[in-house]
Parts: C-alpha cells; sequence; structure tokens
C-alpha cells in the first residue's frame, strides 16, 4: 500500500542553500553488509538522494560534507513496542492539551536514542481511554517536522482481548472477549479502526490479541483488511490455534516467550509457527532482550530459528531515563508502585517483571554479545525487518534511494565484555537532530 506517512516537502533555504549533505568516509548498513559508500539527503525533501543523479545529471553540490571517521552510518531505529519513557506513559489519561504536550516532549527525548520511528503502546485499558488518547499516537504523516524529533507510525493497542492467565501485569478486570467486530468497535471506537484518506491513516496499526479467546481468529481478516497488524500475544494458544491464527492473517507475535504457553516437546505451543511449513508465511516475532524477560540463549534459539522474522523490542515503560527506585504506576482502577533497579522494573509485592526501562540500542549491544550475530545482522533486526514487518519496506528502516533521510551514527566501543554500539549523531529527514 502506498506510504502516507512521509514528511511533506520542506521550504528552500532563504540563504540559496540547497539542503543537501554528503556522507563520507562511513559504513553504511546495506542489507547484510556494511559496505564503504557515500550517502546523500536532502533536508528539503527529507529523503535520500541518488548522487549520481544529482552530481553528474543536475551538476548539484552538496552543501556540507561529513567525515565520519570510518563510523556506522545505519538507518534510523524502529521501536515496535514502547509503553512510555522518559515519565510519560501513554497508557494515561489526561486532558487532551496535557497528552499532546506530553507525547511531544517523549519524541524530542525518544530520539536522541536513535529511535527516530516508533509505535506506541497502550496496554489493556478501559475504552474511554483508548478513545481519547489513540488519536494523539495516529501516524505523524505530513504533520512531522525533522525538529520533532521521533515519529509515530501508528499505535500498538496490547489488549485487552487477552488471555486472563496470560495478563502478565495488565489488570485482568479490563480483559475482554470479542464474538463480533461490533466489539472492537465498542471497545476501540469506530475512527480509531478505519481512515477515510490516506493523509490521515487509521490511528491503530497494530493489535495484540488472544486468537484463542471468544472469536478472534474469525474476527483476523476484517482487522487487517483495515491496514492493521493482527500479533499473538498474552496467550494460552496451542500450535494448531496459533497456526490457525497465522493462516487468517496474523503476522506477528508480541514478545516472544513471555505471557504465553511455553515451549513443549508434545505442543510446541506459539514458538511452533516459527518453524511452520512454507506454505504459510512465518510471523514476525518480537524480542525483549534487557537480560531480564528472556536468557541470551532463549534469544539465540529464536534468532536461529527465523532470523528474517526477528525484531528487538524493548517492550519500556515511562521509566526509562528516570533514576531507581520506587514509582507509583496506575493499572485501571488500581494503584501500585513498579520498583526499578537499573533496567529492570518489578511490580511491587510480586515477582512479575512489569515491562523494560532499557533504550533499543542496547538491546541491540546485548543481542551482539550473546548470540554471536554480525553487526548488520543486530541493526537489521531493528532497522529493515520491523520497516518490512510494517509494510514500510523502501521508505523505513533503509538507506535506499527515496527513502526517508532517517539516519543515525554509531561508534563501537569494545572491551572485554563484548561491543557496545554508541549513538553519536541522529538525522530525521535530513536534519541532524542530536549530536552526542
Amino acid at each position: 500500500m502506498p506510504h502516507s506517512l512521509s514528511s511533506s516537502p520542506k521550504s528552500i533555504p532563504a540563504d540559496g542553500r540547497n539542503g543537501i549533505t554528503k556522507f563520507t568516509n562511513c559504513r553504511i548498513l546495506k542489507g547484510t553488509e556494511l559496505v564503504d559508500k557515500d550517502l546523500w539527503v536532502n533536508s528539503v525533501t527529507g529523503k535520500i538522494i541518488r548522487s549520481q543523479a544529482a552530481f553528474y545529471d543536475n551538476f548539484i553540490l552538496p552543501d556540507e560534507v561529513i567525515n565520519l571517521g570510518g563510523r556506522i552510518l545505519s538507518p534510523g531505529l524502529i521501536e515496535c513496542q514502547l509503553n512510555g519513557a522518559f515519565g510519560f506513559n501513554f497508557s494515561t489519561l489526561l486532558e487532551p492539551a496535557v497528552y499532546a504536550k506530553k507525547v511531544k516532549e517523549l519524541n524530542k527525548q525518544l530520539v536522541k536514542t536513535g529511535v527516530t520511528a516508533y509505535v506506541p503502546t497502550i496496554t489493556s485499558q478501559r475504552s474511554e481511554l483508548y478513545k481519547r488518547t489513540l488519536p494523539h499516537l495516529a501516524p505523524s504523516g505530513y504533520l512531522q517536522i525533522a525538529e520533532d524529533g521521533a515519529e509515530s507510525l501508528g499505535a500498538h493497542c496490547e489488549g485487552p482481548f487477552l488471555s486472563p492467565t496470560k495478563n502478565g501485569v495488565h489488570n485482568v478486570d479490563v480483559l475482554r472477549e470479542a464474538e463480533s467486530f461490533a466489539d472492537l468497535v465498542d471497545c476501540y471506537g469506530a475512527s480509531n479502526l478505519s481512515s477515510d484518506s490516506t493523509l490521515y491513516p487509521t490511528p491503530i496499526k497494530m493489535i495484540t490479541a488472544a486468537p484463542e479467546c471468544g472469536q478472534m481468529t474469525k474476527l483476523i481478516p476484517e482487522i487487517t483488511s483495515r491496514g492493521i497488524i493482527y500479533s499473538i500475544g498474552h496467550s494460552e494458544a496451542t500450535y494448531e490455534e496459533a497456526s490457525a491464527a497465522v493462516g487468517a492473517g496474523a503476522t506477528m507475535i508480541t514478545h516472544l516467550f513471555n505471557a504465553m504457553r511455553p515451549l513443549h516437546h508434545r505442543n510446541p505451543g506459539i514458538f511452533g509457527v516459527l518453524g511452520m511449513a512454507e506454505s504459510l508465511p512465518r510471523p514476525y516475532f518480537g524480542i525483549i532482550a534487557d537480560g531480564e524477560h528472556l536468557h541470551p540463549t532463549t534469544i539465540k534459539i529464536a534468532f536461529n530459528a527465523h532470523p528474517d522474522g526477528f525484531i528487538l523490542v524493548t517492550d519500556s515503560m515511562h521509566l526509562v531515563g528516570l533514576p531507581d527506585g520506587a514509582y507509583q504506576w496506575t493499572n485501571g482502577e488500581d494503584t501500585s508502585h513498579i520498583l526499578k533497579k537499573g533496567n529492570k522494573l518489578i511490580l511491587e509485592g510480586t515477582d512479575r517483571i512489569a515491562g523494560s526501562s532499557i533504550t533499543l540500542i542496547e538491546c541491540v549491544s546485548n543481542f551482539l554479545n550473546w548470540s554471536g550475530a554480525s553487526v548488520p545482522q543486530a541493526l537489521k533486526a531493528v532497522t529493515s525487518t520491523p520497516a518490512a514487518m510494517l509494510g514500510l519496506q523502501g521508505i523505513k528502516g533503509c538507506l535506499d534511494d527515496g527513502a526517508d533521510a532517517d539516519l543515525v551514527v554509531l561508534s563501537e566501543k569494545r572491551s572485554a565484555n563484548g561491543v557496545e554500539l554508541v549513538v553519536d549523531e541522529v538525522w530525521k529527514f535530513g536534519t541532524k537532530v542530536f549530536n552526542r
């Protein structure tokens, strides 16, 4: 489908500059390799441009040439499961103007971590919250400018159509079952499930639901026909039930292994669909590489099972960027506390993991050191693979001519503990928005 999220053309600079920047002496991510190649971007169009056409056909010289000293130039990172960050939780009921202001503040902070586009996640809530907040999380579209920071690609509704036995920290009192599509409309609001124009796309980009609950599997085709991704998650589904969901159109699995029936040698459960016959496309899947949700070997097994579907996510909460301590957390009508210690978040009085507080680039470094994967393989899991899952190939997550000029400059720090990738610079639509 045509992509409607791309930046609108910017005005030509008044000083006569053409807005073109050339990056040289860099290793750019191309597929599964880091290639020594220059890259040209245009801040006026917000796009990557074909350097030969600009130079030889149009006789254009760049305004600025940046020597990256051999560092990595990667597409901007794409985050597919973010519950909040820097003190703001998307699942919060606020006055519209206040909510919108909080989202804008988060976007400007988030881009500094290397994330240039993301899917804001709302957990299981009552209908009122979805209807009031989802319009603020719709794809940024033509309203987005570089200085706004990270760009929303549309909201992820993680619930409330989940299994009550696999709810994690989701409030079990708000969980529901859907018998017809009208139940989804009643929950999320009709305007959040459809769009009348490509200029203002559907606010919801993805729904996580348990396919075995109610008539959800039968509803998957109607969900996906609206351009909404169906993701299997928080589920007791057997291998057969998960396979039926994939056959109906499910293309994603939310935080694989967590909040789902575990792998068993006589019934591999949801994990088993990664080994399905080629007659059905194997789904993409999210992996939280924070050292708490999954054992490093489990992550390596999942990657080897289906590397082309492997997507790193953080599942991070609003405590990202905040100091350790106890933080009040409202879940539905209940108020409790989340205890933060490093990247580990625990619901007070329990041993339940309450999301994470890790950044996406930290997940990439962890995966590199745990799996033996190459740097291009690790970066693919936060660039081209999530872009493909979201239907944004050629626009996001790549450095192809005509793609959005969302870039991150990375250095490699090597020590006895392994490799750490560090975000040095971030460029949004061809404009530098962060410099470490």
